[in-house]
């Protein structure tokens, strides 16, 4: 525990201001730690010492921040929006992702990191970005700079569109009703959905925040299905590697006993196997189901709110800190393209469906 120490120093020193500036202006916190973390890094402010307590962060109070994360969601008020609210969320959240999916080749964005983008852009933003990066990443070994670069485009392009669908709403034709759904189906991150939503009337803001979260809902089902192709490719890959270092067959004709005999090569380890179900990703569920429940208080929603904020802010300083920004820009031209195709899908699906479902 003891050599954690100088990296959680580091992380709180970056957590609680982020979140006080995150209160006064709007902007968000885990951008802001993201960023700060990154900074520090690439100016070589952050030494060996703080290494350990930087990677804890990313990764222990990242799946922390994700389980409570489930306590924002309740189920009844998503099943509200009715079979329209239902058909925009999931369908809008499966063409995007796919979309994203597919173009990220296309484009020449590494797989790594057109899955991050599209986790981000299709569910709930930087927090989903996190979350599928513990997935894709299980070990550690390195997807940092590719979170970072999916986090900056959530910003983004989210911001983009958080001014662009309420300036469109009404020459679209859309009530209050249909644009709080096409925003909180549209946009990424629900800071901006809120801003957005707000912008149109608080009837819009109420449909886009449950029409959001029940996006948010959407992340466990996904992030497990990912966790089960990657399971299964590392399963693969450790079979494949067992096969090509297992010892030739004795030639024809040699001595008995293993004489004249190659040396036996050394079996190959085992590719690491994510659990069949990260245990975060169920931690998630159970906690949407506690809050469907009603019998949690407003008073304890509202601090495992907060906390969940600040557990995502404190990964994010971590994660940030492992950022390359000399790798960035070697990817960066490509990723904004996908962004930018991302939103369009979302917006676009989003749109249609809620036009014609009217």
């Amino acid at each position: 525990m003891r050599r954690l120490l100088p990296g959680l120093a580091l992380v709180a020193a970056v957590t609680v201001p982020a979140l006080l500036v995150a209160r006064l202006a709007p902007v968000s916190a885990l951008v802001l730690a993201i960023v700060v973390g990154a900074v520090l890094r690439n100016v070589g402010a952050v030494r060996a010492a703080a290494q350990p307590g930087l990677t804890w962060s990313a990764r222990r109070l990242l799946r922390a921040g994700v389980v409570l994360l489930g306590l924002q969601l309740s189920l009844p008020a998503v099943a509200a929006l009715g079979v329209r609210g239902v058909v925009v969320i999931v369908a809008t959240v499966a063409v995007t992702f796919g979309a994203t999916v597919l173009l990220g080749p296309v484009l020449g964005v590494p797989r790594r990191l057109g899955l991050l983008v599209a986790t981000g852009f299709s569910i709930c933003g930087a927090a989903a970005v996190a979350a599928m990066s513990a997935v894709v990443d299980p070990d550690g070994e390195g997807a940092d700079d590719d979170t970072a670069t999916a986090v900056a485009l959530v910003t983004l392009f989210g911001t983009l569109a958080l001014v662009a669908l309420p300036l469109l709403a009404g020459p679209l034709g859309f009530d209050d009703d249909a644009a709080g759904l096409w925003i909180g189906a549209s946009v990424h991150e629900v800071a901006q959905v809120v801003a957005a939503g707000g912008a149109v009337s608080a009837a819009a803001l109420a449909v886009a925040t449950v029409t959001k979260l029940g996006r948010v809902v959407l992340l466990a089902p996904l992030v497990a299905g990912v966790g089960l192709v990657v399971r299964s490719r590392r399963a693969d890959a450790g079979v494949r590697a067992t096969v090509e270092v297992r010892a030739p067959a004795e030639p024809r004709g040699a001595a008995p006993g293993g004489v004249g005999r190659e040396p036996a090569a050394p079996s190959a380890p085992r590719a690491t196997r994510p659990p069949l179900v990260p245990l975060f990703v169920v931690g998630f569920l159970a906690a949407v189901a506690l809050r469907s429940t009603g019998a949690l208080p407003d008073v304890v929603l509202d601090v495992a709110s907060w906390t969940t904020t600040a557990l995502l802010t404190a990964a994010m300083v971590g994660l940030g800190a492992g950022v390359d920004v000399r790798r960035l820009r070697r990817t960066g031209g490509r990723a904004a393209a996908l962004g930018a195709a991302s939103t369009l899908v979302a917006a676009g699906v989003s749109g249609v469906l809620v036009a014609t479902l009217a």
